[in-house]
């Protein structure tokens, strides 16, 4: 990567990075909070605030990327951030839960995913844009990671009120960053490995394989989601106060991302996708179990997070990469929006769906309702076949017009270990799906060069 590519895209996994830890700074602590809030009493109230942050953002996250192609990507990375601030303080000074309920939703409203994922595409050449996007998806696992040890911790110094206002303080900071660090794009155009394409919303919308995945990724996000609505009560009913809570995340995050190695190991070098993946799911219903049952021991909640966080590290992991393999390479970028729109809804449903449950049935329901998801999901996962080993690459060309394209195209697919070609003229990009073995990576770049 050149010195303002590795400007640029550390500088954008900041921004994403910093918005969602936004988002999940308060899961650890704020069903605490919000019991002493005029209104709060109601868990189902307390689950919506929670989650309101998903369903605005499920809602806008792909048509705010449609209007960054239209107006630029850093006029919609401004917007984004200004509302996630306004929403920020609006929770921060909020009086009731009704309040907070508004605040979370605006600051969902500032959708700016795509908008980032965009920027990166413009800013970064087609052969290092997959290391700028995999430096998003690190960015994104570790600030889940810190939030949940440091949410206690700031929980002790700032209250929730301050958590929520310092987030806003760092939003508006973080439009310093736009404007000073990452670069202006020199051309800014609609990339298909990274952005939704209306067009191809039907396509997605019918694969039975993705759908599978967008499924996953819905029902992690809302047994997350769903956890967090019960855990701290759990914790503190155990004699942990909840100043203290760090000291079971801490050691529980750091455990679950040294146990998820091994099984990404196996998963890869060994071929073992599906079984893992199958394993995965598994025991994160089983983490739900010991949740459910071993509630009342301090250790046995530590052992329940654990497995669960393990799981859901690997799965994290794991479902893009799938989402990546499966999806048509023309359908990509509009598979991956979905997605992600389908993840934040997950997040709502959870959250909304274990505070009614705590109200009305009783908390045990929600690990109940977990399981249930869980089990669902693993049944509709086994059915799915085992995933090509391919892998994605991405090649600049010059300047073509669509005949050539198409030739090239042709000439590419007739290649050893190709299992899929895009070529677009418009964007100059030549994209292929090919076998992980047995790729003759030369012959493609000859092509390549030759321009068809």
């Amino acid at each position: 990567m050149t010195a303002a590519e590795l400007r640029a895209s550390f500088g954008l996994a900041g921004i994403y990075g910093l918005r969602m830890l936004g988002l999940f700074i308060i899961l650890p602590v704020f069903a605490l909070y919000a019991e002493h809030l005029p209104g709060g009493e109601s868990h189902l109230l307390m689950g919506i605030a929670l989650g309101a942050y998903g369903l605005t953002q499920a809602i806008l996250q792909i048509p705010a990327g449609w209007l960054s192609d239209r107006y630029g990507r850093k006029p919609v990375i401004y917007g984004g951030l200004l509302m996630f601030a306004l929403g920020s303080f609006i929770a921060a000074s909020a009086d009731s839960i009704y309040w907070v309920i508004a605040g979370r939703a605006i600051q969902g409203a500032g959708a700016i995913n795509a908008a980032v994922m965009a920027l990166t595409a413009d800013l970064t050449r087609e052969e290092v844009r997959t290391k700028a996007m995999a430096l998003i998806g690190m960015t994104i696992g570790v600030t889940f990671s810190l939030s949940l040890v440091l949410s206690p911790v700031l929980n002790g110094i700032l209250g929730v009120p301050g958590i929520f206002a310092m987030t806003g303080v760092l939003a508006l900071l973080a439009l310093l960053v736009v404007h000073w660090v990452i670069p202006d794009p020199v051309l800014t155009r609609f990339h298909s490995d990274t952005e939704a394409n209306s067009k191809r919303l039907g396509e997605v919308l019918r694969n039975k394989d993705l759908l599978r995945l967008d499924l996953g990724i819905f029902t992690v996000h809302a047994v997350l989601m769903s956890v967090f609505m019960q855990v701290p009560f759990l914790l503190r009913a155990d004699g942990l106060e909840v100043a203290q809570h760090w000291k079971v995340y801490l050691p529980v995050m750091f455990a679950g991302f040294v146990l998820m190695l091994p099984l990404i190991i196996v998963s890869e070098k060994l071929g073992k996708v599906k079984q893992v993946f199958v394993l995965a799911i598994a025991l994160a219903a089983l983490a739900q179990t010991i949740l459910l049952f071993a509630q009342h021991s301090l250790w046995g909640l530590t052992a329940g997070l654990l497995l669960f966080f393990t799981a859901f590290n690997v799965l994290e992991a794991k479902l893009p990469a799938l989402i990546s393999i499966i999806a048509p390479l023309s359908a990509r970028g509009t598979a991956m929006g979905v997605y992600s729109s389908v993840q934040f809804l997950g997040a709502f449903f959870g959250a909304s769906v274990g505070g009614a449950l705590m109200q009305f049935v009783g908390g045990n329901a929600v690990f109940v309702f977990g399981i249930a998801l869980l089990i669902l999901w693993l049944a509709v996962a086994s059915g799915m076949q085992p995933p090509a080993a391919v892998r994605t690459r991405m090649y600049h060309l010059a300047e073509i017009d669509d005949a050539a394209a198409v030739e090239l195209r042709q000439r590419l697919a007739q290649l050893s270990g190709v299992r899929e070609v895009m070529v677009v003229a418009a964007e100059r990009l030549a994209c292929l799906k090919v076998d992980r073995h047995g790729f003759d990576e030369a012959a493609v770049e000859q092509l390549v060069m030759k321009g068809a």
